[in-house]
């Protein structure tokens, strides 16, 4: 086997237009949808910028955990669409019936600007998850290298950059961005993108802007992409941070990094006394994150991957290896199921659950109550096969449950398409791992678009859904077994608050976590554990475990 890596962090990502040679675009992670045809309101307290970094060569494929299409997910808000109106003093974007009769689309003059539109409107119309899109426009438009790059880059970074793009629209438009034609809007949004946050020159950003609208609209809305664009660029990004953002710090450093204010606040919550942390985790938020790799146990090691691969071994966990980009899906050792792509967090959830101290003999029944889509089943999977141990793995949505069967092939997991809450499943499990649905704020800088479509809201219903199914594991779980509770999410509701319920209600044991994950070190002050991306590297998840008194 030799290694295939296909390392674009190695390419440069700059435009090969003339314009665009003495620039690269910034770092970005995943992207996403926003709340509606217009993105979220921008209320001030919205989200903003980050440092400016050369991603070389974009973002590599996101992690495709879908943890909000689980049980009970919440906050899915459907895109609506709005009219233009045009207002006198105010730069003229045309009727919505001119918008109707756009001409015959043409060969794309500007294949990565016109892909990266395109993902933008699909998530605005379609509520489309941008992750899902690119792959299959850059295929179509025969994209790769350095213009699939800078297309990545774009249509990620502008997704995950709304809040402070539409402030700035607003601002140069002199209306509300509701009142923007959607299709105009995207445009915008991918001007607007790489004015204030990549190196790309501002004349190359207005010009290829105004192209782009030129060709599908004709020469009136192109005039108003203009104006706007350059009411843009009057500014830099630091002075549009002071002329927009609110005046409280939580505040000023959302709309800074791109964040809703009230997910700012709940890691600010979070971090408690070392709340002066919040900086570098929105900042962590806004890079790029490596792409991290699972070495299935019992198939290849950890040193093996990194060889084959051109990786590095991971920091924390035994299994991990981390990639600067590509298409991990092109690698050999993924190709043939020897390894998978993971989040090294989310290996250490599952290791934890592993080395959690029984009272008793482990029987060798294991459960994974969230299954979908199968990461952690599969990592359990691996391991459980090395002993004779075998894993029940729920899932009740049908597609994600075959998701899980895919992961799983080959080993010894078998899978139940059922309610968590109610799974029907016999008692008396050793080991119960329950990764609950939850907001995802810990996985933001894979997907971006979760901090446009989640609301306080949502929180209150995700945390009924999780002391349910935590109740549920419980009643499955024999006396002297162990759950381990988790969720991608820093947020105290859904977190150590769920926890410190279940503790009163149940009469659980809880487990100092920390000593579940050997060498890790900066998780908290116990008994639970919280990584965090600016410390570890990982997504920020929370784990505890719980055991059951005989």
């Amino acid at each position: 086997m030799t290694p295939r890596g296909n390392r674009p962090g190695d390419d440069n990502a700059r435009d090969r237009r003339r314009d665009d040679r003495e620039s690269a675009p910034n770092r970005s992670g995943e992207a996403g949808r926003p709340r509606a045809q217009g993105g979220p309101r921008q209320d001030r307290t919205g989200a903003g910028r980050s440092r400016a970094a050369d991603p070389r060569a974009g973002s590599g494929p996101a992690e495709a955990r879908g943890r909000d299409e689980r049980r009970g997910g919440a906050g899915q808000r459907a895109a609506t669409g709005r009219s233009d109106r045009s207002t006198a003093g105010r730069p003229s974007s045309g009727s919505k019936a001119a918008a109707g009769r756009r001409p015959h689309r043409k060969e794309p003059t500007d294949p990565p600007r016109t892909a990266a539109r395109d993902v933008l409107r699909a998530v605005r119309e379609r509520d489309a998850y941008a992750n899902l899109v690119l792959p299959p426009l850059l295929r179509d438009l025969g994209l790769s290298g350095r213009d699939a790059a800078l297309a990545t880059e774009l249509a990620y970074g502008a997704c995950r950059s709304l809040g402070l793009l539409d402030a700035v629209i607003a601002e140069g438009a002199g209306r509300p961005i509701e009142e923007i034609d959607g299709p105009l809007l995207d445009v915008l949004r991918l001007g607007v993108y790489q004015l204030l946050r990549t190196r790309i020159g501002a004349h190359a950003a207005v010009d290829t802007s105004v192209a782009l609208a030129r060709s599908e609209f004709g020469a009136g809305k192109a005039g108003f992409v203009n104006a706007v664009l350059r009411r843009a660029g009057e500014k830099t990004p630091e002075q549009w941070v002071e002329a927009l953002a609110p005046a409280d710090p939580v505040g000023r450093l959302a709309f800074e990094y791109a964040h809703p204010a009230w997910i700012a606040q709940a890691f600010a919550d979070a971090l408690g006394a070392r709340a002066g942390e919040l900086r570098e985790v929105l900042a962590a938020d806004d890079a790029r994150p490596l792409v991290h790799l699972v070495a299935r146990p019992g198939d290849i090691t950890a040193e093996e991957l990194a060889l084959v691969t051109g990786g590095e071994e991971g920091r924390w966990s035994p299994y991990a290896v981390y990639l600067e980009g590509g298409d991990p899906g092109k690698l050999e050792p993924v190709r043939e199921g020897m390894a998978a792509v993971q989040d090294e967090g989310s290996q250490l959830v599952a290791l934890a659950l592993t080395r959690a101290e029984l009272d008793g003999p482990d029987t060798g029944r294991w459960l994974d109550l969230c299954a979908g889509p199968g990461g952690k089943a599969a990592l359990l999977g691996a391991i459980a096969a090395i002993d004779g141990f075998r894993v029940d793995a729920v899932e009740p949505a049908a597609h994600r449950a075959e998701l899980v069967r895919k992961a799983v092939r080959d080993l010894p997991v078998d899978i139940h398409v059922a309610d968590g809450r109610a799974s029907g499943l016999t008692p008396g499990y050793d080991r119960i791992l329950v990764d609950a649905p939850c907001t995802g704020l810990g996985a933001l800088r894979r997907r971006p678009e979760a901090r446009w479509r989640r609301t306080p809201a949502d929180v209150r219903e995700l945390v009924v859904l999780q002391r349910e199914l935590l109740s549920a594991a419980w009643d499955l779980l024999r006396p002297g077994g162990v759950v381990v509770y988790s969720t991608c999410s820093p947020h105290l509701p859904e977190t150590v608050s769920i926890v410190a319920d279940a503790v009163r209600r149940l009469g659980a044991e809880q487990l100092d976590t920390r000593e579940l994950l050997p060498g890790v070190t900066d998780v908290g002050d116990g008994p639970g554990a919280q990584l965090w991306p600016h410390r570890h590297g990982t997504d920020a998840m929370f784990l505890a475990a719980l055991r059951k008194p005989r």
